[in-house]
């Protein structure tokens, strides 16, 4: 491990950033952490040669708020994007926005799912700093119909390698240019309903017929991985280019989650996803740690490398991992908070929006937002700082506390993660730990209410000008 350098000022070469999501891939949904049925020999590979992140979560339990927080390393409560469907709202400030101001050259490539794929919307990839996207408004299936800066255009052939693919079209494009870029590479799968492409559902041909379009969609993702990988090699970029790979949120039932639970829940087997960096310049040998992070800690673990000055009106919820990234730290340094605020997700099928948007640019039909995205920037509901409704945990390794409110009242869980990971054995009975965790995490949901009721943005409007 090389001794890790900023690069913003100075004149070393800027690194290529990309950003993988898969869809709902659960924890132990890889063939590195043990699976015994499911074949991800290159995204394997990978972990083979990059810093393997095992107690890695992302930011809520589902996928829009997991998004929302890469793009911005915070909380997803703060700005409002609760659940499924919830959009960003345009004050905040996105992670390509940001790298836009140092030089790079950003695109977004497939599920978007914080608000709008249209040409014209203020929510849309473009409007979040983006300067090129082709990308979906949620999760989409093999020959998708994606939206190309505003314009519906039939893609063929299996949904993961389209969207590598697109995003290769950028990157090659970009590797010839002095500018860095940043690639926001999101997959849609492996999310309901599977439709595996049928040369992957054929390495299962011995499970039932879920699992083979569940486990084929896993392959097909890996798949991708791998032929991203290659070209990166190809073009000769693979050196200097950090790679990221995560999930948006835990594994569905038929997951190997880690954890109690799964994807829509704040115990560990809804939280806890694959994780990987590689970034072969600098982590020269490959590494496991078991230090808890977050997909919040991405934002500012790529601006402190570029010396990108962050916005102290917005406080972020995810800490810098250079230390941790240089072997300087084997622990983490702040506790990791998490809230599911009780909301209603907003439906939006991509194959009924982009088919729509397709035949709508035969006639030169106007398509318009939805209703529920119009007006996102307006703060008109102020929250109570008093009643923090819904499912809340506050993990300071190896506690972790439960915060459960409805309107019957509050329930405390505590578990010692280290030693139960299944959160069974309810500790809460020891008032010293959970009086100090329950403390520290209203304090920090406090905090998350103030950015919720518009707090943070006074200072803001100018700065995004």
């Amino acid at each position: 491990m090389k001794d890790l350098p900023v690069f913003g000022k100075s004149k070393i070469k800027k690194p290529n950033i990309i950003l993988c999501i898969a869809d709902d891939q659960g924890w132990g949904d890889v063939g590195y952490s043990g699976h015994p049925v499911l074949k991800t020999p290159n995204i394997d590979e990978m972990a083979a040669n990059a810093l393997r992140f095992d107690r890695f979560y992302a930011a809520a339990p589902v996928c829009s708020p997991t998004r929302a927080s890469v793009l911005t390393g915070r909380h997803p409560n703060r700005f409002g994007c609760f659940t499924w469907g919830c959009t960003l709202r345009p004050q905040e400030i996105t992670i390509a926005e940001s790298l836009k101001k140092a030089g790079y050259v950003t695109g977004h490539f497939g599920k978007w799912h914080l608000g709008s794929v249209l040409k014209n919307s203020p929510l849309n990839p473009g409007s979040s700093g983006f300067d090129e996207w082709v990308s979906s408004p949620n999760y989409f299936d093999n020959d998708p119909i994606l939206s190309k800066m505003g314009t519906a255009v039939q893609y063929k052939g299996e949904s993961s390698i389209v969207t590598v693919e697109v995003a290769l079209e950028f990157i090659r494009k970009n590797t010839k240019s002095s500018q860095p870029f940043l690639a926001v590479i999101w997959f849609g799968s492996p999310h309901n309903p599977h439709d595996a492409a049928q040369e992957n559902k054929v390495l299962y041909k011995n499970k039932n017929e879920k699992l083979q379009n569940f486990y084929g969609e896993i392959t097909g993702i890996d798949n991708a991985i791998g032929k991203l990988r290659n070209e990166l090699r190809v073009l000769d970029i693979h050196q200097n280019t950090m790679l990221w790979y995560c999930s948006d949120n835990g594994g569905l039932k038929v997951s190997r989650t880690g954890g109690r639970g799964h994807k829509s829940e704040i115990y560990e087997g809804g939280l806890r996803v694959p994780a990987l960096l590689e970034w072969p310049e600098f982590i020269t040998a490959p590494r496991i740690t078991n230090a808890p992070c977050t997909t919040s800690d991405i934002y500012p673990t790529i601006m402190e490398f570029a010396e990108i000055k962050v916005n102290k009106e917005l406080p972020l919820d995810g800490i810098s991992l250079v230390p941790l990234i240089a072997n300087k730290t084997k622990a983490r340094s702040k506790p990791i908070g998490f809230w599911s605020y009780p909301s209603q997700g907003v439906v939006m099928s991509s194959k009924d929006e982009m088919t729509g948007l397709f035949e709508s640019q035969k006639t030169r039909k106007e398509v318009n937002d939805l209703p529920s995205m119009s007006n996102v920037g307006t703060i008109s509901q102020k929250y109570s700082y008093n009643s923090f409704l819904g499912h809340a945990a506050w993990l300071n390794w190896p506690y972790k506390l439960h915060r459960i409110e409805n309107q019957q009242g509050i329930k405390m869980e505590l578990y010692d993660l280290a030693k139960d990971s299944m959160e069974s054995n309810n500790l809460s009975a020891k008032p010293d730990i959970t009086k100090k965790m329950r403390s520290e995490l209203e304090h920090w949901m406090k905090s998350v209410v103030r950015s919720l009721n518009g707090e943070d943005y006074k200072s803001i409007k100018l700065e995004k000008q």
